[in-house]
């Protein structure tokens, strides 16, 4: 049996929309980020979600909010699918941190997996307890399609991890994840498939049969 699992970052929040980097602070939505959760509920009641599963940070859950008062499911919360913690730059953006400390955001450039930034939280480790996690989601939901809502960093190493892509790729083979769209991936034991990638609100999911 495998599960369909909907992966979307959470809406727009002021420090994303400046470009900062929101790792473990609990930022909140913008008005715009608001109004992307509202999409992602339209989307949800038109996509036929079974379950919901988010992170344990506000924006996350703020994020998923309207789709679970739409659908009238009780949402999971899984502290392992909260985002990578960013050491010294939370908060700060990448030219702010190179302005600095230019040798070391070169390194991150180069490949941030092998140099994080300091005080971060190892990325091996953050694609580890993320992918974990959905295939723990994946395992209680088997022949059902559920909608994760997560964090931009983190669900791109989990993508990594996932589809045997090495880590120290995923800046370059997932550039972002869109605020509130969605990408679908199907879970069968330990296969993983990608279905879509950054698919808006507005469209509906054509997810393709086993």
């Amino acid at each position: 049996m495998s599960a369909t699992l909907l992966l979307a970052r959470h809406g727009q929040t002021i420090w994303h929309a400046e470009n900062r980097y929101a790792g473990v602070s609990d930022v909140p939505l913008t008005d715009e980020g608001r109004e992307q959760a509202d999409r992602l509920g339209r989307w949800a009641v038109r996509n036929e979600v079974d379950a919901i599963v988010t992170s344990t940070l506000s924006r996350a859950i703020e994020t998923a909010a309207p789709a679970v008062a739409a659908l009238g499911l009780v949402p999971f919360r899984d502290h392992e699918l909260r985002e990578c913690d960013f050491g010294v730059v939370e908060g700060r953006t990448l030219a702010e941190f190179g302005a600095a400390h230019p040798a070391a955001a070169a390194a991150f450039r180069a490949d941030p997996v092998a140099h994080p930034f300091p005080s971060a939280e190892d990325p091996r480790s953050a694609a580890a307890r993320g992918a974990a996690a959905l295939r723990r989601t994946a395992a209680r939901h088997e022949g059902e399609r559920v909608l994760v809502v997560a964090h931009n960093s983190l669900l791109r190493l989990v993508l990594c991890e996932l589809l045997s892509i090495p880590l120290a790729e995923y800046r370059r083979v997932f550039p972002g994840l869109v605020n509130a769209a969605v990408s679908a991936v199907r879970l069968t034991g330990d296969q993983c498939a990608l279905l879509s990638l950054n698919v808006p609100c507005e469209l509906s999911l054509n997810v393709p049969c086993d």
